[in-house]
């Protein structure tokens, strides 16, 4: 058995079958621009698979060596990469800025950092991984443009209308262009160094050809602005760069920010960091110590079992043990089955994190009927669980040499878990309020009672909501 035959037939014993065998068919069969950069839930769609699973499978995969994970900060403007590495300890947890749209991008988890997975050197190469012999445009498709960015793997057809020119400079070169310009706005933008100058096209139409000369430098900088006038212009570009250059002349106006605007869900880094296949596999070293990114939305869940001491004094500490251990099983079984993590295990208690407050709540209602069924196989009321959930803002961090997160939205969720009785779920506004879990509610027999409930360390009254 070759190396590749073993690392697919690891896979498969790490997944389930129908998943392995379709990642397989992709890595050695499908195009080089399907190999590079990987969209996993886009990928999950086409090929009719579980989202949750797909992801679980391409981390086993990145683990086992037959793809690569990358952590790429997106434009939230133009879908663009502004920078990529294969660690999100390499990220800069401040901002980045971006030369196309001359704005700054806040490095957030939520959606301006898209995780991707590109097929191994190893096990086949492919031309992006050499990527200064791409072509011009298979270049700005393949490395500038996000795996959230709706275009085709060509762009040539699309770009029509769109850009006024586009030239291949190599390092140390330069080129001449005469140009008719219009009125508006053009945009001299190169995806390798990110340099940008704006050109605003304004005034008399002139006949006589105007000259211009713009030198491209490595790093983003505040973009300059220049005026000429409608009419012809013999444009100068020159490389002043150790690398190939490529700079576009984008047309600014509505056929462009359509172009742009055009996107696919991908796989951000909270949807990961709230995976329990990648809590496993990455246990410590996701975050320096120092880092600390923030997350706009994510949802958490705790429990806690009602009566744990009372439960070791009456059955015993290893009869007692083992139900509690039972319990965290079909816990973390669900947290996992509904796309959340297990963050940690504290005492009896379990705090989980989930991208969306539907899929907190599913878990909840799930964990409800396991811990009634658990009962009923013992004949007996041991199991008494509470829930809590809130959903908010949070901050990625490093405690204790594992990831976590930090914040009030954590301290909120903690202390609604407090307010829970053991046939209710307790839960916030923020979580009732979203349309899945309305959705999620629909056709079932749930009661909900609102109601302000003070918390311990809080100075206002918090709207929570029972469901029983």
């Amino acid at each position: 058995m070759n190396n590749s035959a073993a690392q697919f037939s690891l896979l498969k014993q790490r997944c389930d079958g129908r998943t392995s065998e379709a990642i397989e068919r992709l890595l050695c069969k499908a195009s080089d621009f399907c190999v590079n950069r990987i969209n996993p839930p886009a990928f999950a769609v086409e090929a009719g698979l579980d989202e949750t699973a797909c992801i679980g499978a391409f981390l086993h995969a990145t683990q086992i060596g037959i793809v690569d994970l990358a952590w790429n900060v997106v434009c939230g403007g133009c879908g663009g990469i502004l920078h990529s590495a294969n660690s999100l300890k390499a990220l800069n947890d401040l901002h980045y800025r971006c030369g196309l749209c001359a704005a700054d991008c806040q490095t957030m988890l939520d959606d301006s950092v898209e995780v991707t997975f590109t097929v191994s050197r190893k096990l086949r190469p492919i031309s992006a991984h050499e990527p200064d012999t791409l072509p011009l445009w298979d270049y700005v498709r393949q490395v500038y443009w996000s795996s959230g960015s709706d275009l085709p793997a060509d762009l040539r057809p699309v770009v029509n209308g769109v850009a006024l020119d586009a030239i291949e400079l190599p390092a140390g070169s330069f080129a001449t262009r005469t140009l008719r310009m219009t009125e508006g706005f053009v945009v001299v933008f190169d995806p390798v160094t990110h340099s940008s100058t704006l050109l605003r096209v304004v005034g008399t139409l002139q006949e006589v050809p105007q000259t211009l000369t713009i030198a491209l430098a490595e790093g983003v900088e505040e973009r300059p602005q220049i005026e000429v006038a409608p009419g012809p212009l013999e444009l100068t570009l020159e490389n002043r760069t150790a690398q190939r250059a490529m700079p576009i002349l984008w047309l600014v106006g509505d056929a462009l920010r359509t172009l742009v605007s055009r996107r696919v869900p991908s796989l951000s880094a909270k949807r990961l960091l709230s995976h329990q296949t990648f809590r496993d596999l990455y246990q410590t070293d996701v975050l320096d110590i120092n880092q600390h990114f923030r997350i706009t939305s994510l949802t958490f869940l705790f429990t806690d079992l009602k009566g744990s001491t009372a439960l070791y004094k009456r059955i015993g500490d290893l009869a007692a043990f083992d139900l509690i251990r039972a319990h965290f099983h079909v816990l973390t079984d669900i947290i996992a089955r509904n796309s959340g993590a297990t963050v940690k295990t504290i005492g009896d208690a379990v705090m989980a994190s989930f991208p969306t407050p539907s899929d907190g709540m599913a878990a909840a209602l799930l964990m409800k009927k396991a811990m009634t069924e658990l009962n009923a196989q013992r004949g007996s009321e041991d199991i008494l669980l509470k829930i809590g959930l809130h959903a908010g803002s949070c901050v990625a961090v490093t405690l204790n040499e594992r990831q976590d997160y930090f914040g009030q939205t954590v301290n909120i969720a903690s202390r609604v878990q407090g307010l829970a009785d053991i046939e209710k779920i307790v839960a916030t506004e923020a979580v009732l309020a979203d349309a899945g879990v309305r959705s999620l509610f629909k056709g079932q027999e749930v009661g909900i009672v609102h109601s302000w409930r003070w918390l311990r360390g809080f100075d206002e009254e918090i709207s929570v909501y029972e469901i029983e």
